[in-house]
């Protein structure tokens, strides 16, 4: 290429990687501004306050609070030092200086910031034109030639392309950089974007310019998995390449990556393993009240792709590194992985939606209900039929239309029929009632009949019942279970409105359409959404979900028909399936069959797992998803056994808004055949 296309690609580069920096005040500002974290300069570098989504304001409350607390450790590390400097690359409109300055926090300290000359060049116009930030500086002097923008006692801002290291370090030193006090090194999201020979110049650089010295770095890892595909792709239609990723894909790879640039120690946590560790319960509680919340998948899956690092150099600073096994919630479990792997196939009929429920209708006929589709849209309920000449989906005409409804759950009745239950249309709108579904008595009575039909007409009444019905909830589940020859429908778990996970068990006889209190024995397994139930001679196996804390489980626990009702009983495995939820699950003769779902171990993402319910062992198998040429995401989505002779396995939908990237929805559904783990 050109030197001339060179550099113009390379301006073009740099342009949009400065951009990133509007689009994240922004995001900080709105964060801010529900109240996860104070700040109240921020504001004054935007034109006005934009409300983000739940998601996001939660993604940079974890980035701000990492970053404080690297920030706050270095500052108490070194409060008798005579000196102590902060050096924040690419630092863009960061309000650090003015945080800590207003917190009295930066005695004897002195801040230096460096971005790209226009980047400095605006923010040094918007504090010398604001009496809020102005007031925060002694003795500001405006530089408006050569790298100095700002220049007070306490804050220099420097205009200059940190991959110039002469003229950086000959800037820096001439605005009073001391090379021997103590220093922290900050870069969020900046050394990413570089091209990775000019990061690791960088890395290399300072460590050997500064001698008693902390770097504290926040950004991407985990590229190759569907929500880093995702993640990289968002960036590179933006023009800022997630460079970094390539060379250095985990935290394992980061961490060496420092050491072999000349740190002497190096502590790399992802974000899970920080909120959950570092962050405590309280302020976790504090942080899930503020706003309503229902996006768990991508909210593990986002801190799953960030990190935050320190480096250190000299003894002292060394104090100051993130402790390399923070005390976490999370058991620390690695997946034993079978030798097979699973190839899945796609099914060519344009199918999406998030949090949809299916059932079978008859052999090669799945009912699909509720969900949201791209946009926000509810999902049309749909039929799936699979006859001798494939597949095709058929509309659907309900009797009742059920509006908005997602995390619900339809239930295939002993006697025949489906049962919908629970659902919402919006974190705060949880669904009220039950309604039965069969198919319409004009209508087709299997697959083989609705070979021709266009449109398939459904019976849908709601059942009224009488006793104590349970609170109003999704993510639960609701199964089949039977005691004495009656059937009863089991509800268990979930969450609504009020409450963050819901743990009481709930029977409902359907002859007689009553909620009924059966006596239960054994300790009631904890809490949780997001699980899974199957039946299971007569009752019912519960695997994994999400606990109160936001933590995977990874407990088997059956409910078993006794002479007197039920009784609790924990399967400990061996070896244990690695946490999960958002999953599916099948039994089949004495295995639970589990399928994807998200998992906070750094291993990837879950593909399956066989738990034998009678020997008590598990194993964990992958898929190889090489067939499909889309990211895969198998989290909300929902499956079918299609036939028990034949263990196939049929995945529809799933996805998710990936934090601010863009929202991901498998396009169509695909099948996996378990015959390969089951034998």
């Amino acid at each position: 290429m050109p030197t001339t296309n060179r550099n113009k690609q390379k301006q073009g580069s740099d342009t949009a990687v400065q951009g990133t920096n509007d689009c994240s005040v922004v995001s900080k500002v709105s964060a801010a501004a529900q109240g996860y974290f104070q700040d109240v300069f921020l504001q004054h570098f935007v034109c006005k306050v934009a409300r983000r989504a739940p998601l996001i304001n939660r993604g940079y409350y974890v980035r701000c609070r990492a970053v404080d607390h690297c920030v706050r450790r270095f500052l108490h590390i070194t409060e008798n030092c005579p000196k102590r400097q902060i050096l924040s690359l690419g630092a863009g409109f960061d309000s650090l200086y003015f945080r800590q300055q207003a917190d009295k926090a930066l005695n004897r300290a002195v801040v230096f910031e460096v971005d790209f000359p226009d980047v400095a060049r605006r923010k040094a116009a918007l504090i010398n034109s604001n009496n809020t930030l102005r007031g925060m500086l002694d003795a500001c002097v405006p530089s408006l030639t050569g790298p100095v923008y700002v220049s007070s006692r306490q804050y220099r801002l420097l205009g200059l392309d940190v991959r110039e290291q002469s003229q950086v370090e000959e800037a820096l030193g001439g605005a009073g950089l001391d090379w021997a006090a103590p220093t922290l090194i900050l870069s969020e999201v900046v050394l990413t974007y570089m091209e990775t020979r000019w990061s690791d110049a960088v890395i290399s650089w300072v460590a050997k310019v500064l001698p008693q010295s902390l770097f504290v770095v926040y950004e991407q890892i985990n590229p190759h998995d569907p929500f880093g595909l995702i993640m990289q792709d968002h960036f590179l239609k933006l023009n800022s390449t997630l460079h970094a990723l390539r060379q250095y894909p985990d935290t394992a790879a980061q961490r060496h990556r420092f050491l072999d640039k000349g740190w002497e120690q190096c502590v790399c946590l992802d974000m899970n393993v920080f909120y959950l560790g570092l962050v405590p319960e309280e302020e976790r509680g504090r942080v899930d009240s503020l706003e309503p919340f229902d996006e768990y998948e991508e909210w593990h899956q986002k801190c799953s792709h960030y990190f935050i690092l320190t480096a250190s150099r000299g003894s002292l600073m060394a104090q100051a590194l993130l402790p390399h096994a923070p005390v976490s919630p999370l058991p620390s479990i690695c997946p034993s992985w079978s030798l097979i792997a699973l190839s899945v196939q796609i099914i060519p009929v344009r199918m999406e939606g998030l949090g949809m429920a299916t059932s079978l209708l008859s052999p090669g006929q799945v009912l699909l209900t509720g969900g949201s589709s791209r946009g926000g849209r509810g999902a049309v309920p749909r039929i799936l039929l699979r006859n001798q000449e494939g597949w095709r989906s058929v509309n659907v005409e309900p009797s009742v239309d059920l509006g908005v409804r997602l995390y619900h759950t339809v239930t295939s009745l002993p006697g025949g029929g489906l049962v919908v239950y629970g659902g919402r249309s919006s974190p705060l709108n949880p669904i009220r009632g039950l309604f039965k579904i069969t198919l319409d008595s004009g209508g087709p009575s299997g697959p083989r009949d609705s070979e021709d039909q266009d449109t398939v007409k459904l019976c849908v009444e709601e059942i009224v019942c009488i006793g104590n019905p349970p609170p109003t909830r999704w993510r639960h589940t609701a199964t089949v279970v039977s005691h004495k020859g009656k059937n009863f429908l089991f509800v268990f778990g979930g969450k609504n409105q009020a409450e963050a996970v819901l743990g009481e068990g709930y029977f409902l006889c359907m002859d007689q359409q009553h909620w009924t209190e059966m006596p239960v024995e054994g300790a009631t397994p904890e809490a949780r959404h997001s699980h899974s139930a199957c039946s299971y001679q007569g009752g019912v196996v519960v695997f994994g979900g999400l606990d109160r804390r936001e933590v995977p489980l990874g407990d088997t626990v059956v409910l078993k028909p006794n002479e007197r009702g039920f009784s609790w009983e924990r399967i400990e495995l061996q070896p244990s399936p690695v946490p999960r939820y958002s999953h599916s699950a099948h039994v089949i003769g004495d295995k639970l069959v589990v399928v994807g779902g998200v998992w906070l171990h750094s291993s990837g993402v879950p593909g399956g797992a066989i738990i034998n319910l009678t020997t008590h062992s598990s194993v964990e198998f992958s898929l190889d998803t090489t067939p499909v040429p889309w990211p895969l995401m198998l989290h909300s989505f929902c499956s079918e056994l299609m036939d028990p002779e034949e263990p196939e396995l049929l995945l529809i939908g799933g996805g998710g808004n990936c934090f601010s990237f863009g929202t991901h929805l498998n396009p169509q559904p695909i099948t996996l055949n378990l015959r390969p783990v089951l034998e």
